[in-house]
């Protein structure tokens, strides 16, 4: 290499290193960029599998095992959409919350009733003085814990709408959280999920930075395969001091003997506020999360960028 391109190197390499750097704050704000201006004061993140996104009044026409689902509809009374509650949607924008909760976020599903309105609906019932409730939907159907491990898609997911939902200066209230039932199907799943599940919540409040946040969890009404009592052995077995746990057993399941019922959404919804406002009753009030907060969700920097800035150097 000449004296000349090792000269241009020591000069250019600081500069390339303040546009790179400048590129990559751009990427990791500009999908907050869409995030309007509200008056949410509580925030719930709704994760986990197919019957928290919600599969209430779905029906499969389908014959043979062929799937041809449909959702029918209908919206219960304690589902109805309410101007105090709100929804981020997948373009990170806050709308008026109705369902189906997930609609555009477990994409690829016919999505149906979930426990996210029932819940809504129950807290400001019972604590008008609430205020505006944010939900941030992020279930996706047919997942397996593993692939909720923080770095992963679903993780990072999870964690970017919920800082974006924080931008407008409202408070974390808890993390809605009902999975479980991939993890029925392998021994090794079942006996790995306990250990895999502390693992999730722990990194949830590290990365949220909010360590006191409460997180609501639901053991299982139903399952994939053989091992649902040893999933929900680990799940009421969980001794995190912020983890509370609702017990779905006995709530009715759909002809698929996998997702629970509109009518237990409803209920599930109900039993997930009583847990949520018994938690206000026996802690201190929330503080907000900081609006400028770490995670380890990764940052990303276009090939193309790349390629142009360090071309003079191949």
């Amino acid at each position: 290499m000449s004296q000349f391109c090792l000269n241009f190197k020591k000069i250019m390499i600081p500069f390339l290193w303040l546009i790179l750097l400048a590129h990559i704050r751009w990427v990791s704000t500009a999908d907050l960029a869409n995030v309007s201006t509200s008056q949410v004061q509580n925030i719930f993140i709704l994760a986990g599998q197919s019957n928290m996104s919600g599969r209430g009044g779905v029906i499969n026409h389908g014959q043979n095992g062929m799937a041809n689902e449909t959702w029918d509809g209908e919206i219960p009374p304690e589902c109805q959409s309410n101007p105090n509650i709100l929804r981020l949607d997948a373009g990170l924008t806050w709308v008026e919350a109705q369902e189906p909760l997930h609609q555009d976020i477990d994409l690829g599903k016919v999505c149906g009733v979930g426990p996210g309105m029932s819940f809504a609906n129950s807290v400001l019932m019972r604590d008008p003085s609430v205020g505006v409730i944010g939900l941030v939907p992020c279930a996706i159907g047919g997942t397996n814990i593993s692939e909720w491990a923080r770095g992963g898609i679903l993780y990072n997911q999870m964690i970017r709408r919920t800082e974006a939902a924080l931008q407008g200066g409202g408070k974390l209230q808890a993390l809605l959280w009902y999975q479980g039932e991939s993890d029925t199907e392998t021994l090794e799943d079942a006996k790995l999920y306990k250990f895999r599940l502390k693992r999730l919540f722990k990194n949830v409040l590290h990365d949220l930075q909010s360590p006191t946040l409460p997180v609501i969890q639901v053991a299982l009404a139903s399952s994939l395969g053989s091992y649902m009592e040893q999933v929900r052995k680990a799940q009421l077995g969980i001794n995190l001091p912020n983890v509370r746990t609702v017990d779905a057993k006995g709530l009715p399941v759909g002809m698929d003997y996998v997702h629970i019922t509109t009518i237990a959404q409803v209920q599930l919804g109900q039993m997930l506020a009583d847990a949520f406002l018994q938690t206000q009753t026996t802690q201190a009030v929330l503080l907000p999360i900081q609006t400028t907060m770490t995670s380890n969700a990764p940052i990303s920097c276009s090939n193309f960028v790349l390629d142009l800035l360090l071309s003079p150097f191949r």
